[in-house]
């Protein structure tokens, strides 16, 4: 039940930064992007804080579904890893969780491209 309104929370808060966005006369597509970028900071920014862990403690999959988890997911082995140098430390440690969705999102959505130009 928590994960639901912890979910919702965030996405509520997305919400108001997109209409805000809106509001100060970006395009839709503008303000989709910068709002995305907005929420990726939010959620790195809390995990460096060591306040989305808690958030993450209390919502479950809640937290991990939005694109704040996802953030968090990419912060969260960088900082574990930073003991060890930012090259062999953070940068290779980082991508850890989110490095195979990245490619396989990226391999996904080209297949899928390819498959619409090939059907047209």
């Amino acid at each position: 039940m928590l994960a639901f309104g912890v979910g919702g929370t965030i996405c509520a808060l997305g919400q108001v930064v997109l209409l805000w966005l809106l509001g100060l006369g970006l395009r839709e597509s503008q303000a989709g992007a910068y709002t995305s970028a907005i929420m990726i900071g939010v959620g790195a920014t809390l995990t460096g804080l060591g306040i989305y862990d808690e958030i993450g403690s209390v919502g479950g999959m809640g937290s991990a579904l939005p694109i704040t988890g996802f953030a968090n997911s990419i912060v969260s082995p960088a900082m574990e890893f930073k003991r060890e140098g930012f090259i062999l430390g953070v940068s290779a440690k980082m991508f850890n969780v989110a490095g195979p969705v990245i490619v396989y999102g990226l391999l996904s959505a080209a297949l899928v491209t390819a498959a619409l130009l090939v059907l047209r």
